[in-house]
């Protein structure tokens, strides 16, 4: 071909052929490198349902994301939140690659890092803590005391089986209450039902769900029914440590480095704002929410000594050791700052 033209047509155009056909390949390189330089103009985000998502939400209401992107020269910033519940669902979505960042309750996120461990592509990391609080395990059953009275006939609903936050906490306070061999020993009474529709089914009374282990506001609405007692509160068992977590993969926060700062930034601001105005992060709790509860409630909740929010993770260890032992990951940290980002580092996490 290249001798056709040679023969076919005059040196001078094929001269300046050759220098625009030259100009534009210099120019498509530019460009691609000027792209893969480039950070993104989107992103997609999710948060759950419940008090510990609280940043989360104030973050969307109050568009913080979009300012501290603004101000770290990212220019317009096109900002997509959606709310997923569960482990197991989150965690398809970040690797069919719908979603950028996520919160997330610390056992699913430790067990995809450990599946995707190793893998770049998949490849996971922790972006910052995000809250703690107690979560209850609440029964419409009037003969249910303690764990020990689950009969074979109940059924406990909770966000994602064996790998959610609800799942993997119900499962060490089992190991405390039974001995750790026996950590899994009420699995087979789990339920997956998102928070709002195990509250619904535990206060309706009508169908198979004798237990519901959740968050607030949910524990608490649940409660406010007669019919409806607390078996167990997991702070007394595990103590207060972080529950939920920011993260993302690990190509985007390598590759959006001034995103994940503003994202972090964003973060911390909704923190002040919860603990400095409270009424005000309790009004945009109630108006996200998917349950009705009043601002009054919320705030009993933010004013619990157990409810606290935090970009520092504290004792997420605490979530690998037992997963570990348990056998439901394979690859276990050496510590917390193998699951978070190096930005994280100088704090005192663990």
């Amino acid at each position: 071909m290249f001798l056709s033209i040679l023969t076919d047509q005059p040196v001078a155009k094929i001269v300046r052929r050759a220098v625009v056909l030259a100009a534009c390949a210099a120019l498509l390189c530019f460009s691609a490198a000027d792209r893969a330089g480039a950070e993104v103009k989107e992103v997609r985000l999710s948060k759950g349902y419940g008090i510990l998502y609280l940043p989360l939400i104030v973050m969307e209401q109050q568009k913080l994301l979009e300012k501290h992107a603004g101000a770290a020269g990212l220019g317009p910033v096109q900002v997509n939140w959606v709310t997923l519940d569960g482990g197991n669902v989150i965690n398809d979505a970040m690797l069919a690659g719908t979603l950028d960042i996520a919160g997330i309750g610390a056992p699913g996120f430790i067990t995809l890092w450990a599946k995707a461990r190793g893998i770049a592509a998949s490849e996971v990391i922790g972006v910052s803590g995000l809250s703690a609080t107690s979560l209850y395990l609440n029964t419409n059953n009037p003969k249910i005391k303690s764990l020990k009275d689950f009969g074979p006939t109940d059924k406990i609903a909770l966000p994602g089986i064996k790998t959610s936050l609800s799942a993997v906490v119900l499962q060490m306070l089992v190991a405390h209450e039974f001995g750790r061999e026996n950590f899994n020993k009420l699995d087979p009474l789990t339920v997956g039902l998102s928070h709002p529709d195990g509250l619904i089914a535990l206060t309706g009374g009508k169908t198979e769900i004798t237990g519901h282990f959740t968050s607030p506001p949910f524990s608490y609405l649940e409660l406010k029914d007669p019919k409806i007692t607390r078996v167990v509160n997991s702070v007394d068992v595990i103590g207060n440590i972080t529950l939920d977590v920011v993260f993302a993969p690990k190509k985007f926060v390598e590759a959006n480095p001034k995103m994940i700062a503003a994202f972090l930034a964003a973060q911390e601001e909704a923190n002040e704002l919860i603990a400095n105005k409270p009424e005000l992060a309790a009004d945009i709790f109630v108006q996200s929410s998917k349950v009705k509860v009043s601002t009054e409630e919320v705030l009993s909740i933010l004013k619990d000594k157990d409810t606290r929010f935090s970009t520092t993770p504290d004792k997420v260890m605490n979530f690998a050791d037992f997963m570990a032992l348990a056998g439901s990951i394979k690859t276990k940290p050496k510590d917390w700052k193998d699951l978070f980002i190096p930005q994280l580092h100088n704090r005192s996490g663990s």
